[in-house]
C-alpha cells in the first residue's frame, strides 16, 4: 500500500514538475522557438506530461539498485546516473516508437540533434537526463518518505492529487479522440504529422486574443475543422 501511495504521488508531481520544466526550456532556451513565446507543450492539453511522471517512478525504483561493487562512492553514484538515464531514455524511445508507428505521429523531434535515433532519442539529452537523475537523487529522493507521510496526513492534498487524476482521465479520451483523426488523416495521406509543428500551425491561425484563451488548447480552432486544418498545412 505505501509503494502504491509513493507511485501515487511521484507520477502526481513528476507530470506536473516536467510540463513546468518543458514550459519553461520552449520560453527561454529552445531554439525552436525563437519568437520566444509562452508555449503549452506536450501531448495532452492540461499542464501535466505524463512521461515526467513515469520518469520520476522509475527514479524511485532505480534508486534502491545496489552499486557497491564499485569501489570508489564518486562512481558508484555516476554509474547509478548513468543507470538512471539509460532506463529513462530506452523508455522515451519506447514511447516515441509507440506513436509513430501506432498513432502516425512524433510527439518530439531531435532529427537534427547529434547521434539521434529516428530523431526520438540523442546523447544530448540523454546527458540532461544524468543531471536530472543526480538532481533527484540528491534533492528529492531523500525527502519523499517526509512528504509521503504529510501526504497522508492532509485530506484536503489528497483531494487535489484525486481531482488531477480525475481531470487526467478525462484529458487522455479528449486528446486521443482528437488525436484518432489525426491519425486517419496521416494513414489516408502517408503522412508523419510533427505534433509541435502541429500546434504551432494551428496557434498562428489565431489571434493574439485567441492565443492567449486556447493555451491550454493548442489542438482546437473555432476557424476550420480539424481535418481541414490538416488538409491546408499539408498541401501547401
Amino acid at each position: 500500500m505505501t509503494a502504491l501511495l509513493v507511485l501515487t504521488f511521484l507520477f502526481f508531481a513528476g507530470s506536473i514538475i516536467g510540463w513546468g520544466i518543458e514550459l519553461f526550456w520552449r520560453r527561454f532556451f529552445s531554439k525552436n522557438n525563437p519568437e520566444k513565446k509562452w508555449i503549452n507543450p506536450g501531448f495532452l492539453t492540461g499542464p501535466y506530461l505524463p512521461l515526467y511522471g513515469l520518469s520520476l517512478c522509475l527514479l524511485f525504483a532505480l534508486s534502491f539498485i545496489d552499486v557497491s561493487f564499485v569501489e570508489s562512492k564518486w562512481l558508484q553514484k555516476l554509474l547509478l546516473f548513468i543507470l538512471m538515464a539509460f532506463a529513462i531514455t530506452a523508455m522515451e524511445f519506447i514511447a516515441g516508437l509507440i506513436f509513430i508507428k501506432g498513432m502516425k505521429i512524433k510527439l518530439w523531434d531531435y532529427s537534427k540533434n547529434w547521434l539521434n535515433i529516428h530523431g526520438i532519442i540523442c546523447p544530448q539529452y540523454s546527458f540532461y537526463w544524468v543531471i536530472l537523475s543526480g538532481a533527484y537523487y540528491f534533492l528529492v529522493h531523500p525527502r519523499i518518505l517526509e512528504w509521503l507521510y504529510w501526504f497522508t496526513n492532509h485530506l484536503s492534498f489528497s483531494f487535489v492529487v484525486g481531482f488531477f487524476y480525475g481531470v487526467f482521465t478525462i484529458d487522455l479520451c479528449y486528446t486521443f479522440q482528437i488525436s484518432t483523426k489525426i491519425r486517419e488523416y496521416a494513414k489516408e495521406n502517408k503522412l508523419e504529422i510533427r505534433y509541435e509543428n502541429l500546434k504551432e500551425s494551428i496557434r498562428k491561425r489565431n489571434e493574439e486574443f485567441e492565443e492567449r484563451k486556447r493555451f491550454f488548447f493548442a489542438l482546437k480552432s473555432n476557424h476550420l475543422p480539424l481535418k481541414d486544418i490538416l488538409r491546408e498545412i499539408f498541401e501547401r
